[in-house]
């Protein structure tokens, strides 16, 4: 069988893979503790499965227009403009199904053959497979731990070409932590703006912030048509199985978007985006409970890494920490895959290997877990850690 040259050129997600392998032993019976984990794990708040159900109850299960329903545009126009100040007409935002979705359809709307996309590293895994099923090419700008995971206006001027197209931008940031600050997005901004290069600012994380405050790129001045923002429901309302994300941007490339959903997805799944209505109009006290909550989980986790001798500083946003675990590697363990691997299959821990995001020093913890597994977690890798530092040979 031959297949295309688009598909042979992905590899396969390392966060999915470590995920299989965490259910296949927990479908043996082991105790695995999952803190590899891209989702909140409370469940949807309960008004919003009401809302699910009563479009269900109404019949509210067919086609409805390609690029959302008008109600749930609405709704997303509104949030938009109260939280961030940017102006959006409907025909400016498209809703798909995910914000992994609303990338991709960005990407393909705007990267051609030869075009570069800029990613600062660490990455989201999807980021450079989308650009090259896209046609585009993958260039990273690697970030460093003492900077703050965050590219600096030099590093982003030295690494634009002609060919540049897109710089993909995600603050808060997956697999860091990592949130910008609006004096640094304005310097990132003004060399966008100065090189003509679009932006697709990836906040589906934005409630998700500790210290500070989120800021989009897309208020700097001149990026109101250079930059497409992509959120969703995903995250902030618990719902990563409804399948909701969208997109806003300048009226071009969002009527390019739509075209491109019209012939691949048609309209996302019609009860998601009722209750993602609910969703963004409802009540957010769960919201603001559930920060509070991971606040703590995180100030936890962080805490019993530095103990257990893994320098880690609190990260400001998102669910997750990313500690340099090269910190502790012993004579069999010098990559973050074989580090990821043993873990799980010696203590029944499950974390992404760095490698996954392109830095092999370090593994991300997702602590979007209950506070007993986070203690079982950590101890069990305060064992491992301390077994490695002290063990020549792991069995496999």
């Amino acid at each position: 069988m031959k297949l295309a040259k688009r598909v042979l050129s992905v590899s396969p997600s390392l966060t999915l893979g470590i995920s299989a392998r965490a259910k296949e032993l927990r479908a043996r019976g082991v105790d695995v503790v999952d803190l590899g984990a891209g989702q909140p794990d409370l469940d949807t708040p309960e008004n919003i499965k009401v809302k699910g159900k009563e479009a269900i109850d109404r019949g509210f299960t067919k086609y409805t227009p390609t690029s959302g329903i008008p109600e749930l545009k609405k709704a997303i126009a509104e949030r938009l403009k109260q939280e961030l100040g940017l102006d959006y007409s409907p025909q400016e935002i498209v809703v798909s199904c995910g914000a992994k979705h609303s990338i991709f359809n960005v990407l393909m709307a705007l990267v051609e053959e030869g075009d570069e996309v800029l990613i600062p590293s660490p990455y989201w895994v999807s980021y450079p497979e989308m650009v090259k099923l896209a046609g585009g090419t993958p260039k990273f700008l690697r970030t460093t731990e003492e900077g703050g995971f965050k590219i600096t206006p030099e590093q982003l001027r030295d690494a634009i070409t002609p060919r540049s197209k897109v710089l993909i931008l995600n603050s808060p940031n997956n697999p860091t932590g990592t949130v910008y600050a609006e004096s640094e997005l304005r310097a990132i901004a003004e060399i966008l703006v100065e090189k003509g290069v679009y932006c697709i600012s990836d906040e589906i994380y934005d409630k998700f912030i500790y210290e500070g405050r989120h800021v989009s790129i897309a208020t700097m001045h001149g990026m109101r048509e250079l930059t497409i923002v992509v959120n969703g429901v995903s995250k902030t309302y618990r719902m990563t199985g409804w399948r909701i994300g969208y997109a806003a941007g300048p009226k071009e490339v969002m009527q390019a978007v739509s075209k491109i959903q019209d012939h691949t997805t048609s309209n996302p799944t019609s009860i998601s985006q009722y209750a993602a209505l609910e969703a963004l109009t409802g009540d957010q006290g769960e919201v603001t409970a559930m920060i509070r909550i991971f606040k703590q989980r995180r100030d936890f986790v962080v805490q019993r890494l530095n103990q257990m001798g893994i320098r880690c500083s609190p990260p400001p946003g998102a669910f997750y920490v990313f500690p340099k675990i090269s910190q502790v590697w012993g004579e069999e363990v010098r990559d973050s895959m074989t580090f990821a691997q043993k873990l799980l299959e010696r203590e029944a821990v499950a974390v992404v290997p760095g490698v996954a995001f392109g830095d092999d020093e370090y593994v991300r913890i997702s602590y979007a877990a209950p506070l007993e597994s986070l203690k079982k977690g950590m101890d069990r890798l305060e064992r491992f850690v301390s077994f490695i530092r002290g063990q020549d040979k792991i069995d496999a």
